[in-house]
């Protein structure tokens, strides 16, 4: 425990869909991403991180509150993976969140970004303990598009809603300026921290689809649209770097830099699948974690960490409060931060997509049960054969049923739909009546972009 006037801040930056193989001190040849390299030469680089899913609204909530998301009623949002724009679910107010932890412990909280738990007013950042929010509340493929054919949508999307706080100031905002508004935001909050200890969570739109990016990062891209910006993204954080060392706050700030899931566009190599799959490449995620003169430059580790652990790690370290009436999954590992030679607290991690177990990793070892509702038995050595490419289970019976046994532990606790077994240690999701969008389409409004020129989609 810290006093007051010891407690360090926090800059936790969230990409989205930024995959493990996409910046350079990842094996990038594609990307150049020097800001964030020099984080990771600064820094510890994390080779083994882990999101709890492998889509975005719930990884969110599962690092928001450090809980596995079937814990959080998070697993499906009415038959969906994630959120979309109207629906009645978020994350509910009776979590206590990262950023409802620190604002009760005497935190300055902002969050800058892409938030995704929830659009209606209850489930909004501003009231899940941030003191201000500017962002966009969902993805930004949320909004009105071309058409793209084969697009999967439970309905046409309104406009895409750019909120200050719980209010709308900007409807189908021009994407390509949003990430220099962005910092500019950060900045502001940086500079109007006073003495007070802050937690700033910059949740990044890139590199989901449809990428719009300024013409400079445009014009010096190595690989289109895409490698502008992951460009972009680096120069936000060269940003947050310099003003942080301008302010002569480097040793007194963790900054965390991160992503949501895999990607879907980029490059996940060496690990094999994306976005959306429960195989290494759609949940194993990079993580660099930089405080200057407290952990050692320049270090990596390939234990096993989550950006659940994220919640309990902070706890310990900047003074605030762990929830003990309830589950939480994650794990303090500060002691991964500050010694070599430490160990990952976990015994087993469990890879969820909405409400299957698909496989389980403990130790060098992982064991697939699934694939979106297709039973496999396959075993992975995913320390030396970190693509997942030979199946071993036929040659380590006993490992299996090791696994299996882990795996009927997370069963009986968090559930598994596709064998009809319900957790006993869920929570509900947070709820309302009457649900509406943030936004409907007005024929007669001056729109910057009254339909987005582009149809990709996330």
């Amino acid at each position: 425990m810290t006093t007051p006037d010891e407690r360090p801040s926090v800059v936790l930056i969230n990409c989205d869909d930024l995959g493990y193989g996409d910046l350079g001190c990842y094996g990038s040849a594609l990307n150049r991403t020097p800001a964030i390299d020099e984080l990771a030469d600064e820094g510890l680089r994390f080779d083994s991180f882990y999101m709890a899913s492998p889509v975005c609204s719930p990884s969110r909530a599962a690092m928001l509150t450090g809980c596995y998301p079937p814990r959080i009623g998070f697993a499906d949002f009415e038959g969906w993976p994630v959120l979309f724009p109207g629906q009645p679910l978020g994350l509910s107010t009776s979590e206590m969140s990262l950023g409802r932890s620190f604002s009760l412990a005497g935190y300055r909280t902002q969050m800058i970004g892409k938030w995704h738990c929830g659009d209606q007013p209850a489930f909004l950042p501003t009231n899940h303990g941030f003191d201000h929010y500017f962002g966009l509340p969902y993805s930004n493929d949320m909004g009105r598009q071309v058409s793209m054919p084969g697009a999967v949508a439970p309905f046409e999307y309104p406009p895409l809603p750019l909120l200050l706080d719980d209010q709308v100031i900007e409807e189908q905002p021009d994407q390509a300026s949003l990430t220099e508004r962005y910092v500019s935001e950060a900045v502001r909050f940086l500079r109007d921290a006073g003495e007070t200890p802050f937690l700033l969570y910059l949740a990044h739109l890139y590199v989901h689809l449809p990428i719009y990016v300024q013409d400079r990062f445009a014009r010096t891209s190595q690989n289109g649209a895409y490698g502008a910006a992951v460009e972009a993204i680096d120069w936000t954080t060269a940003v947050l770097a310099h003003e942080l060392r301008q302010r002569r706050l480097e040793n007194r700030t963790i900054v965390i830099f991160t992503s949501d899931n895999g990607s879907r566009e980029g490059s996940n190599l060496p690990l094999r699948g994306g976005k959306g799959t429960t195989w290494e490449g759609g949940m194993r995620v990079p993580c660099i974690v930089r405080w200057s003169e407290h952990i050692r430059a320049g270090r990596t580790t390939n234990e096993l960490a989550t950006a659940m652990d994220l919640y309990p790690t902070l706890a310990r370290l900047c003074g605030t409060n762990v929830p003990t009436d309830r589950t939480i999954d994650g794990r303090d590992i500060s002691a991964l931060l500050f010694d070599e030679a430490a160990s990952s607290p976990h015994d087993a991690f469990y890879y969820y997509f909405m409400r299957d177990l698909e496989a389980v990793r403990s130790g060098r070892w992982k064991l697939h049960f699934a694939k979106h509702g297709t039973a496999v038995n396959e075993l992975y050595d995913v320390v030396t054969d970190v693509g997942e490419t030979t199946d071993l289970a036929s040659e380590h019976p006993q490992v299996v049923a090791r696994l299996v046994r882990i795996a009927e532990t997370a069963r009986q606790d968090l559930g598994d739909a596709r064998l009809g077994r319900i957790g006993n240690d869920v929570r509900p999701v947070g709820q309302v009546d009457h649900p509406v969008t943030l936004t409907t389409f007005d024929p007669e409004h001056p729109y910057y972009a009254a339909e987005y020129d582009l149809s990709d989609r996330g």
